[in-house]
């Protein structure tokens, strides 16, 4: 994944797993959501932050491609970095690996849309959108050179 990430570890939980032995695939899409939470706290803009001030990144997408299994104990590196950024939303890449040997496991994006509480579709109010400009500013210029 091209920088800047923000980068999570930990083991997996045997609750994560299924009756195969491996990890149950919902369970990445809570490590998706552990990934962009992360990410905005680095940014400075905990997502707590922004629902203080009445606005939700609502999930209005989720998609993973599954390359190989994550199993109970193994560490695991969850990547996550802005793909797209649009005045009413913004999607996140993420990148799941195992620890030990940088295997790819999982990669996927979610897609959200800026609500307000009565659930109305929002632009990014101007000063959280400077903050997640700059994030993805960065990603770009890092991309360039």
């Amino acid at each position: 994944m091209s920088p800047p990430f923000v980068e999570i570890s930990f083991h997996v939980r045997y609750a994560e797993t299924d009756a195969m032995g491996v990890v149950h695939h919902a369970a990445y899409i809570i490590w998706f959501e552990e990934g962009r939470s992360a990410f905005m706290r680095a940014c400075g803009l905990p997502y707590s932050e922004v629902e203080r001030r009445g606005y939700w990144f609502t999930v209005a997408e989720v998609h993973a491609r599954f390359h190989a299994p994550a199993r109970y104990d193994e560490r695991v590196l969850v990547r996550t970095r802005i793909a797209e950024l649009r005045s009413r939303g913004l999607t996140f890449a993420y990148e799941v690996r195992r620890a030990s040997d940088e295997a790819l496991l999982v990669t996927g994006e979610t897609r959200h849309i800026c609500i307000d509480h009565t659930g109305a579709v929002r632009r990014i109010p101007q000063d959280l959108w400077e903050v997640l400009q700059s994030a993805f500013e960065e990603k770009q210029r890092e991309r360039s050179s």
